[in-house]
């Protein structure tokens, strides 16, 4: 239950954090640098950062009680990065958004990851 508990904080600190620190960025981005694409862009790689943890973290929860690494989870694993590589790919070959918007998004959620898992770990 420890670890459930530990995953279920993370991913709430992490999605919390990000709210007061995504919108105000994509706000600030429309305003003074391009109204759409940066925003977007900014939001994208958020929401991707976001889902891919909560894949992620889903993914570890149901291996747990399993013997080490199985070829379910090597396969869970490949198709979930190969996911987020297309979607990615398509977002910027179809200028869908701007590249630094979603490399900030994108970024922001993966300090608040290691931000948010230094925390917990210095909790237990």
């Amino acid at each position: 239950m420890r670890r459930s508990g530990t995953k279920m904080e993370i991913l709430k600190g992490v999605f919390k954090k990000a709210i007061f620190i995504i919108l105000p960025s994509m706000l600030l981005a429309g305003y003074f640098i391009e109204p759409r694409k940066v925003p977007l862009g900014i939001f994208m790689g958020a929401l991707l950062g976001i889902v891919n943890l909560r894949q992620l973290s889903r993914n570890v929860e149901g291996f747990l009680g399993s013997q080490g690494a199985t070829a379910r989870m090597l396969i869970t694993g490949m198709l979930r990065l190969l996911f987020l590589g297309v979607a990615i790919f398509a977002l910027i070959y179809y200028k869908v958004v701007n590249i630094f918007g979603l490399l900030f998004g994108f970024t922001v959620v993966f300090v608040l990851i290691m931000v948010e898992g230094f925390k917990i770990s210095k909790k237990g």
